[in-house]
Order: C-alpha cells, then structure tokens, then sequence
C-alpha cells in the first residue's frame, strides 16, 4: 500500500509530504485547494506523460516520490527482483520533471525507464475518475474487466501464446506463397545476377594487382629510362661505381701489403662490389622485362571495368560481391524449396489452429460461467446503490468465419464482449454506453470497483470525483460501498460529499495558503475535533450553524459506532 508521498515544486505545491494509512482514506477541500494535483502526482509516479508547465514557478524541476509497503506483495518483489531492484519489503519510486526535458525516473534508488516504471507501478495503484469512466464505457475494455474478474489471465495468456505462434506461422505462409507467385520472375533474376557473378570469376585482391600492373604498363617508358640508368651508373659507363669501387679495392690490399695493422678488409669491399654488381644485373634484366603492351593495357581495362560493375550493383567491394553471391545462392535454394517449405509450413499451422481454437472454446466457455456470476455480483451491488429496477448483462458476439469455416481469432480470444444495462423495469438492455447518465455511471463503475475488489490484484485503489452526479441517501450507500472495498484494499477517495466523508477511516484536509507573494497548498491529517469542522463545512457551505454541527457529530457518530 502507499504510505508516503512527497510533492516539491508542482504546481502550488512547494514541498508536501502525506504519511497514508490503510483502510478508507478521505481527502477533502474547497474547490481549487490542489487536491487534483496530489492525484496528477500520483499519475506521474503511474507512468503518465509528464510537461514541464507542471513545474512551480521560478523552479527549475519538480519532484514526486512514494514510499510503497509491499511486504505482501510476492508477485511485486519478484519482478522486481528479476529487474534488477531488489527484493526488500518497501519499494520508492520517485520522478524528476525538468524543464529541460531531461527527466528521470528512480525505483529503489537506481535509474529507471519510464516503461519499466509503468510496469511496476501498474500493480500497485489503481486510479478511478471520470477517465475510468469512460474506460469502462469503452467495449473494447469490457472482455478485459471480465477475465479480470473471473480469474482468466492464464488460460488467456496461454492462447495469447498458441494465437501469437499461429500468426507467426501464417505470416511465414504469406511471405513464402507471394515468393511462390513471383517465383519463376524471381528465379530467372538470381540465377541471372549468380551467373554474372560467376562469369566474372575473380580472386580476392585481382582488382588491386590489375591496378598496379595499369600502372606499371602506363608509365612502362619511365621505368625503362630509370631501370637503364640505374644500371649504366653502376656498371655500363667507363667512370661507373663498380669500376670506382673496384679501384678501392685494389688500393685497399696495397696498403695492407704495407701494412698489416690496417683494419679494413677487402672481403668486406668484395661483398659490396658483389652485392652492387647483383643489383645491376636485377636492373638490366628488369629493364629488359619492360615492355610497352597496348593489348595488355587493354585488357586490364576490359577486366577491371568488369570488376567494377559487380562492385557498384553488389556493395562496393570484391568482399560484397561474394556476400551477396551467398545470399543469392541461399534464396535461390529457398525458392526451388519453396513447395516443400509451404506443405511443412501448411501443415505446422492446421496443427497449430487447431490447438489455439481449442484454447479459445475452452476460454470462451470459461467465460460465459463467469459472466452469469459477474451479472449476478454486479446486480447486487447495484441495486444496494439504490438503483433497484436495474438489469445488467453481459452479452458475446461471434466472432466471422474465415475460409474453413472457423472462427477468426483475435489476441484475446474469440469473440466479443459488451456490457449491457436497463435502468427501468420493462426497458430491454442497451450498451452501457448508451444507457447510464452521470450518477447512474458512477454507481455502476463503484459496484464494479466492489465487486473486483476481491479478485484485484492492486494495493490501493484511488477514486477522484466519484461522487459525482450523486448526493443525499445515495451519497450515504456509495460511502457506505467504498468502505466495504476498503476492507480489502487501501483507499484514497477525494470527495466533497459529507456523507461520503463520515466513512473514511483517516481525513486529510488540503488547503492553500499565501506566504509571501506565493501560493502553497498542503495537506495536513485533521484530528476528531477538526474532522467534525471539515464535515460541518462540508454540509454547511459558507455559512455554519450550530444546527449543521450537530448534523455533522450525529453523522459521525451514527456511522462509527455501527
């Protein structure tokens, strides 16, 4: 359940902090107090889209943080365990709006996405306006409100699961049935575009050798100049440096025949002359390779140009090339498999129908029980809310037939569902979207809050202007239903009603006050004697009578000494 909320910085509210109870939690105040503004901070914590125009003014972010007791709660604790949060009996989650879009979200102190909050926090509070209203006007909702209520989520899901393979299965039919249609086109092309690769048969590297070798043929004239006068320098001219090299050597060994002590040796000048005399032999026979080859030159054109139009149409490089050659050789063995692929695939998915269409008969059965109960239920917490002449029913569609003649299903089922109502004895049922007035709407939404109670999975239950369109002896049974789901929930209900009020187990009063040249709204928990003010207020208006606050004790009292 919440046991704390802190509020800075949003809206009027400087910095507010609430300690909640469990049982019936009532909030009061006069109109534009900020009582909307601790249920949009509570929204916020749930996940819902944030604005900086929430900001306080002259603030650069605003805060929102809960403290949740979840020691009962082992479904909670261990996804929170799988995300990566820990698993202690309390969870914080707190929210950062900024005005520079840089918002953050906590849970347990770490960061968090705003997906991963919704996740959490979905479980935990539950919040009934005039928004859940039109939730449960919407028929699309109504198949949810029932599996809720009758306890199907798992045999749901595990359609969910069969439905979700079924579609996969028929989604791969498709796509091979449209490869089949195309088939021989498709088939021609690859095998077409496989040749070219093929024909043009190349090893890794050729495009870069065929290019130095257009190089060296282009400037063939150049090397032949440089290779030949190279080798004339060392060895063909009179004054070449072999020659030179040659009379060192010879003047070497005469002073050493002199000399004994010089430390020159003749074998090193030997293999120096030997090793220039090599690379004038390497140069005279290079410049004899060299030759000018227009036909050859021509011929690198020719292939290099093949190379490059494989290069452009498949990625640019020889390595592409031979990606894409792979790929075209695994299509192609796809395509001349195609029939083979498409009688498994055919077959995998007669199996698998037949297996989701049994989950979903048995689903639908299921459901049919639980709608007789759920009218039953429902019926009889109406008609506690004084509406006595009202009929409720919950009606199902069938759901089209495809080419089998099998139902068409859906992720939920097969199908439909759709609440119905008669507010009049005599008046056949009508969608309920077509029906209910205001009041009458917001008795309906209680009596199904009631009776979901017992099978809801949240903590807490909020309910924001439930009294609308209600008041006098009705106000009292509508106090009188919120406190019986207080029994198996915490509830946190904003009301104006003094009928409604006197249930509450806990008050809390918002008001606003100026400090200085600002506004601040807060919320203070308000002591029997100050509860007995609030409810005087409350029936009194602007002006209060002792007679209104005798009204008010004699409310009080009757209630809570029932």
């Amino acid at each position: 359940m919440l046991r704390e909320l802190t509020i800075q910085n949003l809206a009027i509210i400087d910095a507010l902090n609430v300690s909640f109870a469990g049982g019936f939690n009532i909030i009061s105040g006069e109109t534009g107090a900020g009582k909307s503004i601790i249920i949009g901070a509570i929204g916020l914590l749930l996940g819902e889209r944030a604005s900086s125009d929430l900001i306080r003014s002259s603030e650069d972010s605003a805060v929102i943080e809960a403290l949740f007791d979840i020691r009962e709660r082992g479904e909670i604790k261990e996804k929170l365990r799988n995300m990566g949060y820990g698993e202690e009996d309390e969870l914080i989650v707190r929210r950062v709006v900024s005005r520079s879009g840089k918002n953050r979200v906590y849970i347990n102190g770490s960061l968090a996405t705003l997906g991963t909050l919704t996740s959490v926090s979905e479980s935990l509070v539950n919040i009934c306006s005039q928004h859940e209203h039109q939730t449960i006007l919407n028929p699309d909702t109504h198949i949810d409100i029932l599996d809720e209520f009758g306890g199907l989520m798992q045999p749901r899901d595990a359609f969910a699961v069969l439905y979700s393979e079924y579609r996969s299965l028929e989604d791969q039919l498709d796509r091979l049935k449209a490869m089949n249609r195309k088939k021989i086109e498709r088939e021609e092309f690859l095998t077409f575009q496989l040749k070219e690769i093929n024909d043009g048969t190349f090893s890794m590297g050729e495009d870069a050798e065929l290019l130095n070798e257009k190089k060296v043929l282009n400037n063939a004239r150049k090397l032949a100049e440089h290779a030949l006068n190279a080798y004339e320098l060392l060895y063909a001219r009179e004054d070449s440096i072999l020659e030179t090299v040659s009379m060192v050597l010879r003047d070497v060994k005469e002073i050493q025949q002199i000399d004994e002590k010089c430390e020159i040796s003749p074998r090193d000048i030997d293999a120096i002359y030997f090793a220039l005399e090599e690379v004038a032999f390497s140069l005279r026979d290079y410049k004899n390779r060299i030759t000018v080859d227009p036909e050859r030159l021509e011929i690198i054109d020719d292939r290099l140009e093949c190379l490059g139009r494989l290069k452009r149409k498949h990625g640019g490089t020889l390595e592409s090339v031979l990606k894409k050659k792979s790929e075209i050789e695994k299509e192609l063995a796809e395509i001349l498999s195609v029939d083979d692929q498409i009688a498994r695939i055919t077959g995998e998915s007669v199996e698998k129908k037949r297996q989701m269409l049994d989950k979903a008969r048995a689903l639908s059965a299921k459901r049919t029980a639980v709608a007789a109960k759920l009218k039953e239920e429902i019926e009889q917490e109406i008609r506690t809310l004084k509406m006595a002449d009202t009929t409720f029913g919950v009606r199902f569609f069938q759901p089209p037939t495809d080419s089998d003649g099998d139902p068409v299903a859906h992720a939920r089922g097969i199908g439909t569902v759709e609440f119905y109502l008669s507010t009049n004895i005599g008046e056949e049922t009508k969608p309920l979207n077509r029906i209910a007035s205001g009041g009458e709407l917001s008795r309906i939404v209680l009596a199904m809050k009631k009776v979901l109670a017992r099978t809801g999975s949240v903590s807490t239950v909020i309910f924001d202007e439930v009294d609308a369109g209600i008041g006098g002896a009705i106000a009292e049974v509508v106090g009188r239903k919120l406190h019986e789901v207080s029994e198996h929930h915490q509830v946190i209900c904003i009301s104006h009603l003094p009928q409604i009020a006197c249930f509450g187990d806990h008050h809390f009063l918002v008001s606003k006050h100026i400090v200085g040249d600002r506004t601040n709204a807060v919320v203070r928990v308000l002591t029997d004697e100050e509860r007995l003010e609030e409810i005087t207020r409350m029936l009194g208006g602007v002006e209060i009578t002792e007679t209104t606050r005798e009204h008010a004790y004699e409310m009080l009292k009757t209630i809570h000494s029932e």
